[in-house]
């Protein structure tokens, strides 16, 4: 490709040739040797363009530019990464280059182009960021470079290194912030509510040292015979249980109100799930997941399991999952749960229903209920609300307020509907979710309801 020099020499020998053409009309002058000079000079330039372009193709050729992507082999949805490629040569003279690389379509990238000089017989660091935008699996095709010629006549733009392929996973933001904030006992600072006191549990955890104030019915009088000072029993919460996500696929959770890194409906009850499971092994208990509202040959089941290698494998089994443009079968999906799981669990639902779904709904909890301590988890659109909170300016405004009203009602209807004497249900914003599970779940394990 002609540089902006190529560009500035040939328009100044056009422009030096018009010039002096001009001035030889104005006085008369028909002289074929300005045209011929000029032609020359054009030549000239084509020949050193040509000339300059082959020479630096020789010696890249001769000396090529090696180009290594230091990635890691996971990425983690929304959040910004940083890249580093690395860029070497064994040339005698420096080279000025850009840098563009190849990256996958579902990741935005920041400070790239990349304009660099590799100096002679060294390496250079280059580094950007990108942030991945969708889960699953991406391939880094081979990066391309712009390589500015000897003579800077021609930039020669090649393709260099491999393609590298990697995982996008769910955000694990909230649950490291999770884990660190637990070490501390500052869970209160992401609304999660704080543990149950000592002694509130029914699984016999380990002796401890009387503390006035404890219940007196839990000293171990033999123990504290044998001690000689006060002892007494410490409980924890009942283990050996099952947590189970059904989660919905359907078209429901298609619903994105990107704001920043959030991602979509989908995107955000995973990552609740993810956190939600984290914390269930934490405490002991085992995990697993059953997906539906999409065609069964992408159906994903995850029988319960205990420890923390189990959130890997659910991890793996989840993370490339996207919602589909199909109406979900909430009967067909506690029927294949009743089948797959005979051993009473909390079943905590993931989805984001209308009031239109409320029968089918209702007959699916019911199905589920004979069994299993069902959670209904339903996602709000955050943009009802603002709909709501809008002002009444004009006619149009009106309706759309008087429409969302409407439907928040309706849906409120709904979840009465479908509660019952149950009031294991969370209506939440998708923000909100991760937080308002992991507190319902503390508060099924405190109240003993499993």
């Amino acid at each position: 490709m002609p540089t902006r020099r190529t560009v500035i020499a040939v328009a100044a020998i056009a422009a030096g040739a018009a010039i002096v053409e001009l001035i030889a009309k104005a006085r008369d002058l028909a002289d074929t040797r300005i045209a011929l000079a000029g032609g020359g000079l054009f030549g000239l330039l084509c020949v050193l363009f040509l000339a300059d372009a082959a020479f630096t193709a020789w010696q890249l050729r001769r000396r090529p530019i090696a180009f290594e992507r230091q990635m890691p082999s996971a990425f983690a949805l929304g959040q910004s990464h940083a890249l580093v490629v690395t860029l070497a040569h064994e040339g005698t003279r420096p080279w000025h280059l850009e840098l563009f690389d190849h990256m996958p379509a579902t990741m935005t990238q920041r400070l790239l182009p990349a304009a660099v000089t590799l100096p002679a017989q060294s390496k250079l660091d280059v580094r950007y960021e990108i942030t991945p935008t969708q889960r699953g699996k991406v391939v880094f095709e081979p990066a391309a470079i712009r390589v500015r010629s000897r003579l800077g006549l021609a930039d020669l733009q090649l393709r260099i290194g491999v393609a590298q392929s990697a995982q996008v996973y769910p955000n694990f933001a909230a649950l490291s912030r999770y884990a660190w904030l637990a070490g501390d006992r500052r869970l209160a600072e992401i609304g999660i509510k704080t543990y149950a006191a000592r002694g509130a549990g029914t699984d016999f955890k380990q002796l401890g040292e009387y503390v006035p104030g404890m219940p007196t019915r839990h000293i171990d009088w033999n123990a504290s015979l044998r001690h000689r000072r006060a002892v007494v029993r410490e409980f924890q919460d009942d283990r050996d249980q099952a947590v189970m996500f059904l989660l919905d696929c359907g078209r429901r959770m298609r619903a994105d109100e990107r704001s920043g890194t959030e991602g979509s409906h989908f995107d955000q009850a995973l990552n609740a799930a993810m956190l939600l499971a984290y914390v269930a092994l934490k405490d002991g208990d085992a995990v697993g997941a059953l997906t539906f509202g999409h065609d069964p040959s992408q159906q994903r089941h995850f029988a319960p399991a205990k420890g923390m290698a189990a959130l890997n494998t659910l991890v793996a089994r989840l993370h490339d999952i996207e919602p589909s443009p199909t109406h979900s079968d909430y009967l067909g999906a506690a029927r294949d749960l009743m089948l797959r799981v005979p051993r009473r669990s909390l079943v905590v639902v993931l989805t984001n229903f209308r009031d239109e779904d409320c029968a089918e709904l209702e007959d699916a909890l019911k199905l589920m209920r004979t069994r299993h301590l069902v959670l209904l988890a339903s996602l709000k659109e955050g943009v009802v609300a603002e709909i709501v909170a809008q002002p009444l300016d004009d006619n149009r405004a009106i309706v759309d307020v008087a429409s969302a009203h409407w439907f928040q009602n309706a849906r409120a209807e709904a979840f009465r509907r479908l509660s019952g004497k149950n009031q294991l249900l969370v209506d939440v914003e998708p923000q909100l979710l991760a937080t308002t599970l992991v507190n319902r779940y503390h508060a099924v394990k405190r109240a003993r309801l499993l």
